[in-house]
């Protein structure tokens, strides 16, 4: 074809575009239009997404305990443990197991530093400087035989997230928004919330932890800050008006729809309905974040006051949240990494913790909430029974504890178990796999039949590695 005129250009451009998107969708196949589309018609029969209610949760609520807390101070108590403080490991434990920092080193029991104590009808012992965990006990079950792959934080946060310790796959978050979609209009279907502590451990959170990785990027999830403007850029700059603004917005989205007509591009298709979420967050997130609007009884419960940008903070604006039809709210509280010190260390993340804890499970229960939004509290991996440095605890992967609480969970029990030492998980063995296959079973998924095509593979957050739903703690 020979160009001559500006007319003809713009026909040869418009073709060649079309002729692109053609051979996108050609190349596609009909198993992957399937699932590209499963976000749309995942309750379509046949999918690995059921329909009718037969999922319990409508939404979750993580609890990320970042830095690896110790089971053996809060959660799994090990009376034969402190019977042997400051004696050698049995070499039969750990000869030619994987450590972190204290590999090839002489390795001494260290017992529990933390008196525990029974809660509740069910009589779980627990940590006695978590008597409001206590108080809900019975509301909450305990997985005790919680194992991961990862033994360093990165890769470990990696794994928990994404099933995945390589960087790049689709955060949990990510892929339950994807199959289920959002119930809030004007708010993302997966957000983030991060909190510090008073121990000054600052360890780095990284946003490839709530990435849509080779999912649209609509599905990413978004850090809201508990201080300050809750989003960057939130606020329109001085002399813009919102209703300037929003024929701005509308006039970038009419150019981007012409031009994905043209394409067929999912990313145009992601901007725009970003322009527009992002326009709407303008008038209801920093309505949404202002806690000040809660009752002083409900702050008191919380233990939390506004502007703080406390975990008790985001507990409460995880309700608040949940509330508004958020699918998948995650909450990172920081400076759980104790190599040294973890008494105080501990004793401190309870103080944290301890209330807002209770006050989530409390708050949702007498809101009607507790029965369809599951609540999951877990670290990146466990803490060793030997010492690291007199006082402290390495990074450990053989054992952890992890709970969860309401959408159909047993409360007031304990399932599986640690050997006699906290060592490594022996009883009802549980993977970070099979806890994501159980939270994705109580949200209506199938987690063996949900997949997205990448690099002609069939992937899924559960892996491949046969996960199995921990039936036994669901009513």
């Amino acid at each position: 074809m020979k160009i001559t005129t500006e007319d003809e250009l713009k026909q040869f451009r418009a073709q060649q575009l079309t002729r692109r998107a053609l051979l996108g969708k050609a190349t596609q196949g009909l198993g992957a239009l399937a699932l590209a589309s499963l976000g749309t018609s995942a309750r379509a029969q046949g999918s690995p997404i059921h329909g009718g209610g037969r999922g319990k949760a409508k939404r979750v609520i993580w609890l990320s305990m970042a830095g690896g807390p110790s089971h053996l101070e809060t959660w799994d108590p090990k009376p034969k443990l402190a019977e042997m403080h400051g004696k050698p490991m049995p070499e039969s434990m750990t000869k030619g197991q994987q450590l972190a920092q204290l590999q090839g080193q002489k390795l001494t029991c260290f017992g529990p530093q933390l008196p525990f104590e029974k809660f509740g009808k069910s009589q779980i012992e627990i940590c006695g400087l978590f008597p409001q965990i206590g108080s809900v006990i019975d509301e909450i079950c305990f997985i005790r035989s919680m194992t991961t792959d990862a033994i360093n934080h990165d890769p470990a946060h990696m794994f928990m997230n994404t099933g995945s310790q390589i960087a790049g796959r689709p955060s949990m978050g990510s892929w339950i928004t994807y199959g289920l979609g959002s119930l809030a209009k004007d708010l993302p279907g997966f957000v983030v919330l991060t909190s510090l502590g008073q121990g000054g451990q600052n360890q780095p959170i990284a946003a490839r932890q709530w990435s849509s990785g080779f999912l649209p990027s609509k599905y990413q999830g978004v850090q809201l800050r508990s201080k300050g403007d809750p989003v960057l850029y939130l606020t329109s700059p001085g002399g813009v008006t919102r209703t300037r603004q929003g024929t701005d917005i509308a006039a970038i989205n009419a150019l981007n729809k012409e031009y994905n007509s043209l394409v067929d591009d999912p990313e145009i298709a992601t901007r725009i309905a970003q322009y527009e979420l992002a326009f709407q967050m303008q008038a209801s997130v920093p309505d949404l974040m202002d806690i000040s609007q809660e009752t002083k009884e409900t702050l008191e419960l919380y233990g939390c006051q506004p502007g703080d940008g406390s975990f008790a903070s985001n507990c409460l604006l995880a309700r608040r949240l949940a509330e508004k039809g958020v699918r998948f709210i995650q909450l990172y509280h920081k400076d759980w990494d104790h190599h040294g010190d973890i008494k105080n260390g501990v004793t401190l993340k309870a103080k944290e913790i301890d209330r807002a804890c209770m006050a989530l499970i409390t708050d949702l229960k007498r809101r009607g909430m507790l029965d369809d939004t599951l609540i999951v509290w877990a670290g990146e991996f466990g803490r060793t029974p030997m010492s690291q440095g007199g006082n402290g605890r390495d990074h450990h992967n053989k054992a952890m504890t992890v709970w969860l609480a309401g959408a159909g969970v047993h409360g007031g029990m304990v399932h599986g178990a640690s050997d006699e030492l906290g060592y490594a998980a022996v009883e009802n063995i549980t993977t970070v796999h099979d806890l994501h296959a159980t939270m994705l079973h109580q949200l209506g998924i199938q987690h063996d039949s949900f997949t997205y095509k990448f690099q002609g593979l069939d992937a899924k957050l559960t892996g491949v590695e046969g996960a199995q739903v921990i039936k036994s703690i669901l009513s």
